[in-house]
């Protein structure tokens, strides 16, 4: 098991599906460090010597951000989005679509289990 970037990545898949698998490391930027470092994209991670590891590595340390790093950049953008109460912020702050999609359908992710409005349902009649 090869551990990049504090993260183990699979050993069957092939490389550069697995340098996916480190939070900022995409399909384009994973073939970018393997061509840099000179490996095929097509070898499977388990076939990767240390010294290929080691490459791999220094390749990513030097050129990206990724993971805890990268997470916290992330999260202290989007902190200073809402202290300074701008839209997105104020988007972010009441967990909506931040983007500009519709809420008035769809966006049941953001929002949530649908909730049946009051009323809908005819009430059973009581005996007095």
């Amino acid at each position: 098991m090869a551990r990049i970037s504090g993260v183990v990545i699979p050993d069957k898949k092939q490389v550069h599906v697995a340098l996916t698998y480190i939070y900022g490391i995409g399909a384009t930027s994973s073939l970018k460090i393997l061509r840099k470092v000179k490996i095929e994209p097509t070898v499977r991670a388990k076939d990767l010597t240390d010294d290929e590891i080691s490459k791999i590595q220094d390749a990513i340390n030097e050129s990206l951000t990724v993971e805890g790093e990268l997470q916290r950049i992330v999260t202290s953008n989007i902190k200073r989005l809402k202290d300074i109460g701008s839209y997105r912020g104020i988007r972010h702050k009441n967990g909506l679509p931040v983007k500009g999609q519709r809420t008035r359908t769809n966006a049941r992710t953001k929002r949530g289990k649908k909730l049946a409005v009051g009323g809908a349902q005819p009430k059973n009649a009581s005996k007095t």
